[in-house]
């Protein structure tokens, strides 16, 4: 009786393990919005790491978090390290790409909950006098994320945040236009 219990349950190990496996080996999230402002008021908000808290979704989840700024001010080698609490976790962003009114790619460095890396970018296209912003991610996925994105949809949770932080950096970029 106990035999084909033990092989069904290594049955439906092995499917899980299959499954997981055939999983994409990154996760990628983006999303879009359109300010009424020129790049230039948008692109400053992005290059400076010190105005990130001012439209960043997860600055908010906890306002106590410890920060530490490294390398320029702005642009290219700025850094931010922060640790807060479980929701916002431990690491540090690094910018790796600024061109003035085009784009600002980071490189993310998650140390808490969870060790991960990824890269983001927000790419700026003038409209006239708008400007469409889009906020993207990338990011590998191992084994234990892909089995966690079997039961999170974590399209709609990161791009949830995207959206909230690209609705607040609207705000700002309009307000300061």
């Amino acid at each position: 009786m106990l035999k084909p219990v033990a092989i069904g349950l290594a049955a439906l190990a092995a499917a899980f393990v299959v499954v997981v496996s055939l999983q994409p080996a990154e996760l990628r999230v983006a999303r879009s919005t359109t300010v009424s402002a020129p790049p230039a008021a948008v692109f400053a908000q992005l290059n400076d790491l010190h105005a990130f808290n001012q439209w960043s979704p997860f600055a908010k989840r906890d306002p106590a978090t410890k920060q530490t700024f490294d390398g320029p001010a702005t642009g290219t080698g700025a850094s931010m390290a922060w640790a807060g609490n479980s929701e916002v976790g431990e690491g540090r962003m690094t910018i790796t790409e600024s061109r003035p009114n085009e784009i600002v790619g980071y490189h993310l460095e998650f140390l808490k909950p969870f060790k991960n890396t990824a890269e983001a970018n927000i790419a700026l296209r003038p409209d006239r006098d708008r400007t469409t912003v889009t906020w993207s991610m990338v990011a590998p996925n191992n084994f234990v994320a892909k089995a966690m994105h079997l039961f999170l949809d974590m399209d709609k949770m990161v791009g949830g945040d995207f959206e909230k932080g690209l609705a607040d950096l609207k705000s700002i970029a309009e307000r300061k236009a």
